[in-house]
């Protein structure tokens, strides 16, 4: 499969979109929290491999790790982009108030305060300790690919998902009234599948 790519095989490429598209746009939501923007980085991380194939390894195992190293790479540059219009848009006058659609949003208040706790607990981490989170408890990848995803040692990886779950677990044990503490249920899904690993 490799070398197909390398070589530009077409088919190969379109094969390696089908087994990884859903992956990648998964670990690009989970880095920048936005539907949209997931999208985005989905799309320029195939259209990065495409144009960088001859630089990819020629020996080694799944893809997973080259591609969501580039994903990784796209999720900053989007996330960084997104800061820059936020920034721009904060200097535009206040937009005219809209209709109350209260009832409407009722069903999806619960998800929201969920999502917006997860961020700000994701947040809260070092972009470094963050993408390795990412990557290690809801992409999968094992120490071994996360080093190769980033570009790291593994003792490194070790290190800082250590220091990204060791900060996770203080802001677990903070009063759920705090505006900035997540709730227990949305720590729960970033920790509970790396405490089985």
């Amino acid at each position: 499969m490799r070398a197909r790519l390398r070589a530009g095989d077409r088919d190969a490429f379109a094969q390696l979109y089908e087994e990884h598209a859903r992956t990648v746009y998964n670990h690009a939501y989970r880095l920048t929290g936005d539907w949209s923007t997931a999208e985005e980085v989905m799309s320029e991380t195939f259209l990065e491999a495409w144009r960088t194939r001859e630089r990819l390894e020629p020996d080694g195992d799944s893809l997973r790790p080259w591609l969501l190293g580039i994903a990784t790479n796209k999720a900053r540059n989007a996330n960084r982009s997104v800061g820059r219009r936020l920034a721009f848009l904060a200097r535009r006058p206040a937009p005219e108030p809209v209709a109350d659609f209260a009832d409407e949003a009722a069903g999806r208040i619960d998800d929201a305060r969920q999502l917006a706790a997860v961020r700000r607990a994701l947040g809260s981490l070092r972009r470094p300790e963050r993408e390795v989170l990412v990557l290690c408890v809801w992409s999968g990848l094992d120490y071994a690919q996360v080093a190769e995803a980033l570009d790291i040692p593994v003792g490194t990886v070790r290190s800082r998902l250590s220091r990204a779950r060791a900060r996770l677990r203080r802001l677990a044990d903070q009063p759920l009234e705090a505006p900035d503490s997540p709730s227990g249920a949305a720590f729960a899904a970033l920790t509970v599948q790396e405490e089985a690993r």
